[in-house]
């Protein structure tokens, strides 16, 4: 296990309901320890930023465009669903996928992986952050929430591009580094 590669993943969606809404992007980092040590030094090996070209703009909750900076002009050279899929089932392949919120992200991916017949081979395991960070750290009352935003600020991780899924991949894996380095 200590070998294993992590794929942190990060989406960026036109809504919360995978069968109605899409993912409009996404980021991937993948890492791998440099040694067996219990507080291993990391290597980045692969990452991967993608735009999706949406297919049903008319279902997207205006909110999340808002917030994930959707517009046509920066999306004009999007891949299609299937490419990004086929993409990151290749860079993913014999990884453990950690997330900020990989419930939902799964999710999101499982069902994008279903519709375009691709099948990625990854670990069943997946990772969470925040229940690494609540195993860790819940005792701790100045941590009153575990979003990616208050994660960064208690792990002091500056995230120069919020809601943006690579930059959110690799803000992911910093607050990872910085969790497994507590005693």
């Amino acid at each position: 296990m200590k070998k294993t590669k992590l794929a942190f993943v990060d989406l960026e969606t036109t809504g919360l309901d995978p069968s109605k809404h899409e993912i409009i992007e996404l980021g991937c980092l993948v890492v791998r320890p440099l040694d067996d040590s219990a507080r291993p030094k990391w290597e980045i090996v692969d990452e991967l930023e993608l735009k999706v070209k949406p297919t049903r703009l008319n279902q997207a909750e205006p909110e999340a465009l808002r917030v994930n900076g959707y517009n046509d002009g920066d999306w004009l050279f999007a891949v299609s669903l299937e490419q990004a899929m086929k993409t990151l089932a290749e860079k993913i392949q014999d990884t453990t996928v950690v997330a900020q919120n990989v419930t939902f992200d799964w999710s999101f991916l499982e069902h994008a992986f279903a519709e375009t017949k691709i099948m990625p081979r990854v670990f069943y395991h997946k990772m969470d952050l925040p229940s690494m960070v609540f195993g860790k750290l819940h005792a701790r009352p100045e941590l009153q929430k575990l979003s990616l935003w208050a994660l960064s600020e208690y792990f002091g991780v500056k995230n120069q591009s919020a809601h943006t899924a690579l930059a959110d991949a690799r803000t992911t894996f910093e607050i990872f580094k910085k969790l497994l380095e507590l005693p």
